[in-house]
């Protein structure tokens, strides 16, 4: 993270105590091959309903920064994990070259297989593209990674941002798009909105704020 783009991330989501991540599960992930940095964050908006999320929200994230010689582990109980590739398309945002101080997750997957590579084409090509030429204040990169299992959920959106408030930033978005497109009520607004449209179905969208890391250099 911090404006670069990482081979693989491995998430786990539950609702661990954040000292007791720190101290127990994120050594054990490090110990493992292929695994360079974890780090701990804080869900900004527990159980947020405006969207149609598929998988129960947890209070922690984890966040591993893998290489090819990643496997990933059985996750512990009560936690949604997966383990993604970079996609092969680039990042797009800005470098500013502060650290990351919180995050977008956006975890979705296609209506159907058919419909796999148009919705990327959009997400790439049109909702990535315009959030990142609007050059949101807060927001820095955002990376594209996919399944390494091809299953769901099938593509992460991996936001990252340098504000103080990852919540407030995510919220300003919408805002920022309308100007930008011509209202909410304009064509470029509406596709660049409706994920539906594009073939999507939403598994899983929050906010964290970052709380901790550690990698080998520092053991």
């Amino acid at each position: 993270m911090e404006d670069r783009i990482t081979p693989g991330l491995y998430l786990e989501l539950g609702d661990t105590d954040p000292g007791l991540y720190a101290t127990r599960r994120a050594p054990e992930l490090l110990a493992l091959p292929g695994v360079e940095r974890v780090s701990w964050w804080q869900t900004l908006r527990p159980g947020r309903d405006e969207l149609p999320m598929a998988i129960p929200d947890g209070t922690l994230l984890a966040v591993a920064e893998t290489t090819a010689a990643f496997s990933a582990p059985e996750a512990p109980p009560g936690v949604s994990a997966h383990a993604f590739r970079h996609y092969r398309r680039p990042g797009q945002g800005i470098l500013t070259g502060r650290p990351t101080t919180g995050l977008l997750v956006v975890w979705i997957s296609p209506l159907s297989e058919d419909r796999a590579q148009p919705l990327r084409d959009w997400a790439d090509f049109i909702h990535i593209r315009e959030i990142a030429a609007a050059a949101v204040p807060g927001y820095t990169q955002i990376t594209p990674y996919e399944n390494v299992t091809g299953g769901d959920p099938r593509f992460m959106h991996f936001y990252e941002f340098d504000s103080d408030d990852a919540e407030e930033t995510y919220q300003t978005m919408a805002e920022t798009l309308r100007v930008r497109l011509g209202g909410y009520r304009d064509p470029a607004f509406t596709r660049w909105a409706d994920w539906q449209a594009a073939g999507a179905r939403i598994i899983y969208v929050n906010t964290f704020r970052f709380l901790g890391a550690t990698s080998a250099s520092t053991l």
